[in-house]
């Protein structure tokens, strides 16, 4: 008799997958993810702000952001970019910084971005977390990101 495993139903949930659909040409939403002056307008959960952001676009190159929450505790986390195929994916590690500075955990994040009926179909994946709820945690921060990508995009133009 086989063994039954529940392990594809425990990676699933440790895995987080975000689909946007944006009303931006894809080279302005690559643009949003790539370029510190735009990604600065956008990145963080609502009432967060971005500090800072810095990516070598370059496969090996670091990245590395910080944001201040609304009661003033500053968030970092970074990784090394590990695909760029422009404008259509990018793919790096990211951790936390703990407190004396030195990256926690690293999980891996792709992200793809699809021409869709004159916008982009953005599909952002984030894995593995080591739970359930630390995966929620970060669904409601990037969720929270995304709202505030969209009002970006829906003020500029390229």
């Amino acid at each position: 008799m086989a063994e039954r495993s529940d392990a594809p139903t425990k990676a699933a949930e440790r895995e987080l997958v975000i689909t946007r659909l944006f009303d931006a040409q894809r080279e302005l939403v690559w643009k949003a993810w790539t370029e510190r002056e735009r990604v600065m307008r956008w990145l963080g959960p609502k009432e967060f702000t971005a500090l800072d952001f810095e990516m070598d676009r370059r496969p090996g190159g670091a990245w590395h952001s910080r944001m201040g929450s609304p009661e003033g505790t500053e968030h970092s986390n970074r990784g090394v970019v590990r695909e760029v195929v422009e404008p259509e994916r990018l793919v790096f590690t990211f951790a936390w910084d703990d407190e004396d500075g030195k990256p926690g955990r690293e999980m891996l994040i792709t992200i793809t971005f699809a021409e869709h009926d004159g916008g982009t179909e953005m599909t952002f994946a984030q894995a593995v977390f080591e739970s359930a709820e630390d995966r929620d945690g970060h669904q409601e921060g990037w969720n929270e990101s995304f709202d505030k990508l969209a009002e970006y995009l829906a003020s500029i133009h390229l």
